[in-house]
């Protein structure tokens, strides 16, 4: 009977350890696997050619060709964050200010995958090569950064 009860202690003791040592394994850091994305702050340039940050009371943005909404009605937009295509060298970006006021811009950039590793597969890197856009309330587009990235850095700057 006692050996009975040390069996049993011993598998209440021993099965929740052995258990917890054969259950753990190491989790994937797919912290990178972000997607990497553009970042655009805006700005207006005075009469005296100072810049300044600018704000846009109301802005929309659309992929071009498809029925994504990337920004629905945002107020006071001061910076943007924009995804780029993978399956393109080119995004088309409609932004709209007003119901009959839009630009459109056309962003190219190249797309280079790289393996990350097993468990978390495979990213893009992207860097953008030139910008084209309309000027109907848009005056300048200026790259300040080539590489799209997952860190908040502005890669674009977009004067009004």
């Amino acid at each position: 009977m006692k050996q009975l009860i040390r069996l049993i202690l011993a598998g209440v003791l021993l099965c929740p350890t052995i258990g917890s040592m054969t259950s753990c394994s190491e989790e994937a850091d797919c912290s990178m696997a972000e997607r990497a994305m553009t970042n655009c702050k805006l700005y207006t340039i005075d009469e005296d050619g100072f810049v300044a940050n600018d704000t846009l009371d109301s802005l929309t943005v659309t992929a071009f060709g498809t029925d994504s909404v990337i920004i629905n009605n945002q107020k006071e937009v001061r910076d943007l964050t924009l995804p780029l295509r993978y399956t393109a060298d080119s995004t088309i970006l409609v932004f709209r200010y007003s119901r009959y006021t839009t630009d459109t811009i056309v962003i190219y950039h190249t797309n280079t995958p790289y393996f990350l590793s097993m468990d978390c597969g495979y990213q893009m890197q992207q860097r953008l090569t030139n910008i084209t856009h309309t000027t109907h309330r848009l005056d300048s587009i200026h790259i300040t950064n080539n590489e799209a990235g997952i860190y908040g850095q502005e890669n674009i700057q977009l004067f009004y």
